[in-house]
């Protein structure tokens, strides 16, 4: 092959919706493969196992980042679809982990109701509270970020009413019955995080059903230009209104993982600030919050290299309340990457390169 013909690959390669957050997410491994060895003097990627368990940095990211892998994915379609983010994703996974663990009960000895019903009906909550936001926006036309400022202001405070006994208001809730940990922690007998399994599964089945049905078309038609999509016989409004029901159900399936791990239900604390981490995933993946195109495989790269900015972060003895300092400063590098100014910027600085070269030539 030619040098120009690698060029040209390499040209094509860097042009792909994926170059970008790939690059962050190997950067962030390279970053967090220097912080390990320095810091705690361990090897980043080794994987052991450990009392019938694998046990690793690379394990712990992939297992960590689960459920912001999931609401990632539900974060996607409601910006690609109504040009606009959904800030109520955090809420709503407390409302579900609190539901469920309140069906479930606190007995040594049963269930309460039976937990394949509990975990329903704490999905349906959360599909139910992702109607509500797509019926404010599909329907009502208000702004994205308004409508679900709505349960994000009052999605705990439903929560903790879930949560409440006869003496306090929003206490935890604890489920005494071991197989519970098994969502957020591990099957017996499998070695792997079931969480890992979980988003897999998710984010598998959204994509096989956006691939073979025509909502994907659908949802970008509609992100792009609904006006258009209503003349050539979409119904943008229900387009919408069922990306903010599938966005309350990711909600509901990560609020599930989130009270399993901690095996009760902290409604002040479950899905605490996740909301702006799902958005900055769909950002990192190379999605556009303005709706149209979009990639789901980027968001969830996007979602594993915020865990593993987590991850170095708290290698180099970073507190949880600065991390949002340093997010900050990853969210106006993405701002920046993708402002129209600074694109036109380069295109300007490589056209002059060129011209340049091209004097020099005819010299």
């Amino acid at each position: 092959m030619s040098e120009s013909k690698r060029r040209f690959d390499f040209g094509k390669m860097m042009k792909s919706q994926l170059a970008l957050p790939i690059i962050a997410l190997l950067v962030m491994l390279v970053v967090n493969v220097i912080i390990i060895a320095v810091t705690k003097q361990a090897n980043f990627f080794k994987v052991s196992i450990n009392n019938g368990v694998l046990y690793g940095y690379i394990i712990d990211i992939l297992n960590r980042s689960s459920e912001l892998v999931i609401l990632a994915v539900g974060m996607t379609l409601v910006a690609a679809s109504s040009r606009g983010t959904d800030i109520s994703v955090g809420a709503v996974a407390a409302i579900s982990g609190a539901l469920i663990v309140r069906l479930l009960g606190s007995s040594y000895d049963s269930y309460a109701m039976v937990p394949v019903l509990a975990i329903l009906f704490g999905l349906l909550a959360s599909a139910a509270c992702g109607a509500f936001n797509g019926l404010l926006v599909a329907r009502l036309n208000i702004q994205p970020m308004i409508a679900t400022l709505i349960l994000f202001t009052a999605g705990r405070g439903i929560a903790q009413l879930i949560s409440s006994t006869e003496t306090a208001t929003g206490v935890i809730l604890y489920v005494r019955k071991e197989s519970f940990r098994y969502i957020g922690g591990f099957i017996p007998g499998c070695i792997v995080p079931t969480p890992i399994f979980i988003a897999i599964i998710f984010v598998a089945l959204t994509y096989l059903v956006l691939k073979k049905t025509a909502m994907s078309t659908y949802i970008q038609t509609v992100g792009i230009n609904p006006k258009a999509g209503r003349l050539v016989g979409i119904n943008s409004a229900l387009v919408i209104f069922f990306c903010y029901v599938f966005c309350g159900l990711s909600s509901g399936v990560a609020g599930m993982i989130a009270s399993s791990r901690i095996y009760s239900s902290d409604a002040n604390n479950i899905g605490l600030n996740m909301e702006m981490d799902a958005i900055l995933a769909v950002a990192l993946g190379g999605n556009s919050l303005s709706g149209g195109k979009f990639n789901l495989m980027g968001s969830v790269i996007g979602a594993v290299t915020i865990q593993a900015l987590n991850t170095c972060l708290y290698a180099i003895g970073v507190s949880g309340d600065q991390l949002p300092v340093y997010k900050a400063a990853v969210v106006i590098l993405i701002v920046l990457f993708q402002s129209p100014t600074f694109k036109a910027w380069l295109t300007n600085m490589k056209n002059s390169r060129a011209s340049k070269k091209l004097e020099g030539g005819a010299v």
